[in-house]
């Protein structure tokens, strides 16, 4: 089964005005806080999640179902300018990631990982993107 969860840490969090992120609160539904392994680096005005396997590398974002999965995901892969009909290298690939939730849990959610180099890119070290 392909998942319905999508896990986020960037501008489709919640307390973003991004006509993406409130197309996400309306049509999903907001299971809770999580983290993945991970580091999170500032490309613009927005950040990328580079994959690691150093225990210490943890990203922090939000957990949502996806409503319409399929019409949903095609939405944001177009926002996010990976998937058929882009050029590769693609900016992000919509990769399955395990995740911690708050209470716990483990879990596995669709999320957008980085795929461009990172070496003259902001690292941030929190692994927040919206410091609390």
């Amino acid at each position: 089964m392909i998942s319905d969860r999508l896990f986020v840490y960037g501008t489709l969090m919640r307390g973003f005005d991004h006509p993406m992120a409130q197309l996400l609160s309306r049509s999903a539904d907001f299971l809770g806080t999580a983290t993945c392994r991970g580091r999170l680096y500032l490309i613009k005005h927005y950040p990328g999640l580079v994959l690691s396997d150093e225990p210490d590398d943890v990203v922090f974002g939000e957990l949502y179902r996806l409503r319409d999965r399929d019409a949903l995901l095609a939405e944001f892969d177009m926002y996010e300018a990976c998937g058929a009909g882009f050029p590769e290298p693609t900016e992000y690939i919509r990769r399955m990631l395990p995740l911690s939730l708050e209470d716990g849990t483990v879990g596995e959610a669709w999320t957008y990982v980085y795929n461009w180099p990172v070496t003259s890119l902001p690292r941030i070290a929190s692994g927040k993107f919206l410091e609390d």
